[in-house]
């Protein structure tokens, strides 16, 4: 993750703010963090028109406000007025470049438990992230951004625990300890499983196979975020591609039998996986499927394929 600076400024409770003002008191920083929700979107730049555009802005925006109801906080920004205000904040700071934007919902705490208001304060700010996706030339053997994974010795959190579909800052916390712990084994990612023993996503992203031409996908009550990331790729490879996908329980052993696997989601965008546990996934390389999925993702994502219209908001002419 190459994320790197801040830009000048921040949206805070229905005021456009200085990055530097944007400040709660240190002693918040534990307590509001246990409640608070947050969502990742990105903003594309396209190479021809220099536009850059969010990428379904509001389907972040919904699932957003469904986190702040599940965590039983109030939220004062109905779907319209968020949506204005993140477009507005995105050209107050004046991009050049591909972004990320983070909303964040939290409510104030003395402690660890009940919060002092129902009343969720949002914060919206925006950060410069390198994109790492990459169009593959027709013909080529892959891309040089692959992960060799690893099933992970952590068991994913289930929706009688910490519920998954909640993109709550506390839940990745899960995802954090199955990391390091790949990390620390000499791989690039985590896959981890539900207490079932049924696949269930990484650390942040979701997970995808293809058997026989076919895709398949854990279910979204299978331990897994509601990605909207996963959706577009499902929508994409049906309409675009003519692929089947089916969404099911999803067994740890078709992870060493699968003819292709790729992580897919907002942060790391579309990356192919090419072993799990050290055994080759297919022949070890990025499949066909995944590959023509990925040119796709991008070139949508940045307008360069002009279809799609309506997952791509427009926020600045350079």
């Amino acid at each position: 993750m190459a994320e790197s600076t801040n830009f000048p400024t921040v949206w805070w409770d229905g005021k456009l703010t200085a990055w530097e003002h944007a400040t709660i008191h240190v002693t918040q920083i534990g307590p509001a963090s246990v409640s608070s929700v947050f969502e990742g979107i990105r903003a594309y730049l396209n190479p021809r028109t220099q536009q850059l555009a969010v990428f379904q802005l509001d389907a972040h925006l919904k699932r957003f406000l469904q986190s702040i109801r599940l965590v039983r906080l109030e939220c004062d920004y109905t779907l319209a007025e968020l949506h204005a205000a993140l477009v507005d904040l995105v050209r107050a700071n004046q991009p050049d470049r591909d972004v990320y934007i983070r909303p964040f919902a939290y409510a104030e705490s003395r402690t660890f438990g009940s919060a002092t208001s129902a009343l969720a304060h949002v914060v919206m700010h925006v950060t410069a992230w390198e994109s790492k996706l990459q169009r593959v030339p027709n013909g080529s053997a892959g891309t040089e951004v692959v992960s060799h994974a690893t099933v992970s010795s952590w068991t994913r959190l289930t929706d009688n625990q910490m519920a998954p579909r909640v993109k709550a800052s506390a839940n990745y916390l899960n995802s954090r300890y199955a990391s390091e712990e790949a990390k620390r084994n000499g791989y690039d990612h985590a896959i981890l499983l539900t207490p079932q023993g049924q696949v269930a996503e990484g650390p942040g992203m979701c997970l995808m196979l293809v058997r026989n031409g076919k895709i398949i996908t854990p279910s979204v009550t299978s331990g897994i975020l509601e990605s909207i990331t996963r959706d577009t790729v499902m929508q994409l490879a049906r309409e675009k591609l003519d692929v089947s996908v089916s969404e099911r329980e999803l067994d740890r052993t078709e992870l060493y039998t699968a003819d292709e696997a790729f992580f897919c989601g907002t942060g790391i965008e579309i990356v192919p996986i090419v072993s799990v546990d050290r055994l080759n996934v297919g022949d070890g390389n990025p499949g066909e499927i995944t590959l023509h999925l990925l040119n796709m993702y991008h070139d949508i994502v940045r307008g360069i394929d002009a279809g799609y219209a309506e997952w791509r908001t427009v926020v600045s002419d350079q």
